[in-house]
């Protein structure tokens, strides 16, 4: 039977059913076609496609022919339709169809109601004036729910009965979901099985796809298991893999990385599983940042092999390779800080004492100058977006990672302050940026840290005192904060 939400209620689909007075089915669904207008056309045929008969069926066997048919079906409304008013849902309330035994019997459902075991408990009229009810009439009763295009389905199916024209009947995945329910209350097999490989085969929209899920549970697994296979994940990992899959593709798969990049980034703010989206990218993260620092450790401390020609070419292949994935690697920071997922990563890059000591001999060297002249930048980038979110309190970092973020990477920037040269205006904005960020950590250490740290931030100062405020500021703090008594009671007083 079918709810009237539009999902069948589970019917065994074997040639046994339950004694009733009257057979009840209903379904919930949308059509034109109104319970009145069907009413008014009941005593004429109701064709499809070409008419064509069944080939089960003889030739004189034709859809609601009352002149031949030996069993009437009342198609009733079970309660009132909201799609009438009331008067008009008590004065068409049924629909009569005219049908034939042999056909329906096509129908499991309708085989089970008209074989002998049943045959004694269906009415037979004793007398009209009539010539179809002259003869023996079965009469049975199916309730439908309160839509006219449950009733269109209905008759649509029981059509299907005779013609067999699936393929004209079901022109769409809206119409094989509103036949798919009336063919499963009737077992249909046939009907059944052409709805569903339709449905395999054609798009869905949303609300067809709900549809879908909500009947999937009605067919029998070996039915349903490429709809299963459809909206169902092939694991409990398959979103991760999914995600791993496109984050690589955005960093290693394209040549204009920039326009994918950007949409797997939408991707990543519109998942709803942020957790999943932390893993992925600190998996992520954590691959490029090793490479990176293999190349660095590759090219700071090369094993000479071989001529000069073919050193320099395994030199200069490192340097491309650390730029590359240093790009990944920013690129990475920034979702994750967008996300706010970064905690992690911020940790990492305060313990890279090894690969800060590879960069800094790496950037006293002139060879990169020509070759990779991005790579301090985007090294100094991943650096001042990590820091800015730790000031930004968007990662609540320790003071151990806070004190060794400015320890390790401090004297990064002072090489790259030193060594680059001449300075371009946006490595000047990022230098000055960085030193800020760096001052504000360092304001937010216990005294004792931050003296040893200010010491080493000389290097900010310029000849013009006027140009290094934030050093300024940053001395006079800690100078304030030193002139304040001992005593833990007097700090109350202030």
């Amino acid at each position: 039977m079918i709810s009237s939400a539009g999902v069948p209620k589970k019917r065994q689909r074997t040639t046994a059913v339950r004694r009733s007075s009257s057979t009840a089915g209903t379904i919930s669904s949308v059509s034109d076609v109104t319970l009145t207008e069907l009413s008014q056309n009941v005593d004429r045929p109701f064709p499809m496609a070409d008419d064509r008969p069944s080939p089960a069926a003889d030739d004189a066997l034709h859809f609601n022919d009352s002149a031949t048919a030996d069993v009437v079906l009342r198609l009733y409304v079970d309660g009132p339709s909201p799609l009438e008013s009331s008067a008009d849902s008590i004065s068409n309330s049924d629909l009569h169809v005219y049908l034939h035994s042999d056909v329906l019997r096509r129908s499991k459902y309708f085989s089970a109601l008209l074989s002998d075991r049943w045959i004694g408990h269906v009415h037979v009229p004793e007398h009209s004036s009539t010539a179809a009810a002259a003869r023996d009439l079965f009469r049975l009763n199916l309730a439908v729910a309160p839509a006219a295009a449950s009733i269109q389905s209905h008759l649509t199916v029981l059509e299907l009965l005779y013609t067999n024209d699936f393929a004209a009947a079901v022109d769409s995945a809206s119409t094989a979901l509103d036949l798919l329910p009336v063919a499963l209350e009737l077992l249909f097999e046939e009907c059944v099985r052409w709805c569903v490989d339709f449905l395999e085969a054609v798009p869905w929209t949303d609300d067809e796809e709900k549809r879908v899920v909500r009947l999937i549970p009605f067919l029998s697994e070996e039915e349903s298991k490429e709809l299963v296979a459809r909206v169902s994940p092939s694991g409990e990992d398959s979103c991760e893999a999914m995600l791993q899959g496109l984050v690589s593709s955005a960093m290693n798969s394209y040549g204009n990385t920039a326009f994918v990049k950007a949409f797997v980034g939408k991707i990543l703010r519109d998942l709803s599983s942020k957790e999943t989206a932390k893993r992925v990218l600190e998996k992520a993260f954590a691959r490029s940042l090793k490479t990176v620092k293999e190349s660095l450790e590759d090219y700071s401390s090369p094993v000479f092999r071989g001529d000069h020609n073919e050193t320099e070419a395994i030199q200069r292949l490192n340097l491309h390779k650390a730029s590359t994935n240093g790009k990944h690697l920013l690129w990475l920071v920034e979702r994750m800080i967008e996300l706010r997922v970064a905690d992690v990563a911020v940790k990492e890059w305060s313990e890279q004492a090894g690969f800060t000591a590879d960069l800094q001999r790496a950037f006293h060297d002139d060879a990169w100058r020509n070759i990779v002249p991005g790579l301090p930048a985007v090294i100094l980038r991943c650096t001042c977006r990590l820091a800015n979110a730790v000031t930004a309190g968007t990662i609540l970092a320790s003071r151990q990672v806070r004190r060794k973020l400015v320890e390790d990477w401090l004297p990064v920037l002072v090489v790259c302050k030193d060594n680059v040269s001449p300075i371009s205006p946006s490595n000047k904005s990022l230098y000055l940026e960085l030193e800020e960020t760096f001052l504000r950590i360092i304001s937010t250490l216990p005294m004792s840290d931050a003296q040893e740290l200010l010491q080493r931030c000389l290097s900010f100062s310029t000849r013009n005192v006027e140009d290094c405020p934030h050093l300024v500021t940053a001395f006079n703090t800690w100078f304030r904060r030193a002139a304040r008594p001992l005593k833990p009671d007097c700090l109350f007083d202030q």
